[in-house]
């Protein structure tokens, strides 16, 4: 009896281990996908920064309360301008490490400062209410992407790889 029981759990072992092998070889097949998956995320959420700071600077979209107050202007600034390197991959590691650190700022002066209850300061949920949350779920998520692409950099399809190649090509010895 205890021989047959070994044999069983012996193939439910190597069972297991066939299908999460086929599992690892069909999620390594997205591999080749991560960088330009990557590159749209960083076009996305550079766009979407960049549209924060038209409406602090502009005044598109119905403009943004408390934008004639300077610290808003200076954020608005980073925020369109960083936005837009970002997105199209111009010196992406330095506009996001200052992004990433606007958003910090942005999260401990504005959101945290502002929370009336031991709660709120801790909470950043954007859904729930004043007493329950500070609000500054999108200030997080923020501050932690753009701290993401500092070290990722701004991948293939960026005007940094372009410039890259060039310098490369350019330093390339000429052979005759």
């Amino acid at each position: 009896m205890s021989g047959c029981r070994q044999d069983y759990f012996r193939d439910v072992r190597l069972d297991t281990n066939t299908r999460n092998n086929r599992a690892s070889t069909a999620m390594n097949a997205l591999n080749r996908f991560t960088d330009p998956v990557y590159c749209v995320m960083r076009l996305i959420a550079g766009l979407l920064l960049a549209q924060h700071g038209g409406q602090l600077i502009l005044g598109m979209f119905g403009g943004m309360p408390g934008s004639d107050q300077m610290i808003m202007q200076v954020g608005g600034w980073i925020q369109l301008i960083g936005g837009f390197m970002i997105a199209f991959g111009l010196f992406t590691r330095l506009a996001a490490f200052i992004c990433s650190g606007m958003f910090a700022y942005a999260y401990f002066t504005m959101h945290v400062a502002a929370a009336t209850t031991p709660m709120a300061k801790f909470f950043p949920i954007s859904s729930a209410g004043k007493e329950f949350s500070n609000h500054g779920e999108l200030a997080v998520f923020y501050c932690w992407v753009f701290f993401f692409m500092v070290f990722y950099g701004p991948g293939r399809w960026s005007i940094d790889a372009l410039m890259g190649r060039r310098k490369a090509t350019a330093a390339a010895p000429v052979r005759g």
